[in-house]
């Protein structure tokens, strides 16, 4: 078997007007309290942009005329995934993922989120937290991707 590479990812530190970023616990959150910013695969051919304001609308119902996409990381962040989950998710084609991360800011009410605007929904509640609490509120495995998104985009939030 061929060493197994990474899925191409975006993933959206998405602002609001108060400078705190969206977090949403998984439905299939079994283990522990974890929360996280909302992310997904890149569709083969797709603009990076797009691909950002889709996942957006697809897991926070976020509407594009409230969002608008501030910056990106400079570089592609991966991470690798534990070894017990190696060859479960995503078809068993990937390690782990290479992300680019977008902030965006989110001018819509709390009432915009909506998050069963698309089915199957992914989350099952979310807040607003503050940026240094990312990383203590992700699974183990993505702590450094956290730490990385924040490090980047903590002078524009």
């Amino acid at each position: 078997m061929s060493e197994l590479g990474y899925r191409p990812c975006v993933g959206v530190m998405l602002v609001n007007s108060q400078g705190r970023v969206f977090v949403g616990r998984r439905i299939d959150n079994k283990e522990g309290d974890w929360w996280q910013m909302p992310q997904g695969g890149v569709d083969e051919g797709e603009d990076l942009d797009q691909a950002a304001l889709r996942e957006l609308a697809e897991e926070t119902g976020a509407k594009p005329e409230h969002v608008s996409l501030i910056d990106r990381t400079k570089e592609p962040i991966r991470y690798d995934l534990p070894e017990e989950l190696i060859g479960k998710l995503w078809g068993g084609k990937y390690r782990g993922q290479e992300q680019i991360w977008f902030l965006a800011r989110f001018s819509g009410a709390d009432e915009d989120i909506d998050l069963e605007a698309h089915d199957p929904a992914e989350f099952c509640d979310w807040k607003w937290v503050e940026p240094e609490q990312l990383p203590e509120l992700i699974v183990p495995f993505k702590k450094r991707v956290y730490r990385a998104v924040v490090a980047e985009f903590r002078e524009l939030v």
